[in-house]
């Protein structure tokens, strides 16, 4: 079997969905709630493609279409969304409010349509997120966690607990006992700066032992 995995930004992911993110949030969803009926036509066509080059072509012309078409985004949340990302989710919320003119409460609505989670759960992801790459990169949990700001080592396995459901040693053992990929791998890592600081792209489309980095209208 191949598969071809797309990897979109929260902001890229409301223009392509055209509905408020919220209601993906926290969920697995069927590929088909996004593209509809048209999904079965596209799957098909994409089969009968001969080569990868002209899969990607085709879903070059599929996402650039679909994501200039989409919904235009807010100034003020695609700057918030940056801000959080430049300072691995540690940038005070209520400062991301004033200067973005708003209420703590409009951000947070803003955030729920556009994004999917309320700023300070994004923050939260975003702040874990940096501790696996510090880990990944051959520190210790401690040191990941000092790394990517956690107040102490009981903070950090709260957040860890909550977000992941387990603590940083189980999921060492976890990821460590693992024969094959499995759902608590981190995002691939040629993936990640692309899909982080883009907003309606770049995006990357890849599959095993091919990447692709492809931009909206090719």
């Amino acid at each position: 079997m191949h598969g071809v995995t797309v990897v979109l930004t929260p902001l890229a992911a409301y223009r392509l969905a055209t509905v408020p993110m919220a209601s993906f949030a926290c969920r697995t969803v069927d590929l088909a709630e996004l593209l509809g009926a048209r999904l079965r036509t596209f799957v098909r066509r994409l089969a009968e493609c001969p080569d990868w080059h002209s899969r990607f072509a085709m879903l070059d012309r599929l996402l650039a279409v679909r994501l200039f078409s989409g919904p235009a985004l807010s100034p003020q949340i695609d700057w918030a969304w940056r801000t959080l990302l430049r300072t691995a989710g540690r940038y005070p919320v209520r400062q991301l409010a004033n200067e973005a003119g708003w209420s703590h409460r409009q951000l947070e609505r803003r955030f729920l349509q556009q994004v999917g989670l309320p700023p300070k759960s994004l923050a939260q992801v975003i702040r874990l997120q940096a501790a696996l790459r510090h880990h990944r990169l051959g520190l210790t949990w401690a040191d990941a966690a000092g790394a990517a700001g956690y107040h102490d080592q009981a903070h950090f396995t709260r957040s860890f607990k909550a977000l992941i459901g387990c603590t940083p040693g189980r999921f060492s053992a976890i990821t460590a006992e693992a024969k094959e990929h499995g759902p608590l791998d981190a995002p691939p890592d040629d993936a990640v700066p692309a899909s982080l600081y883009a907003t309606t792209g770049p995006f990357r489309t890849r599959r095993a032992g091919d990447t692709c980095a492809a931009s909206p209208g090719g």
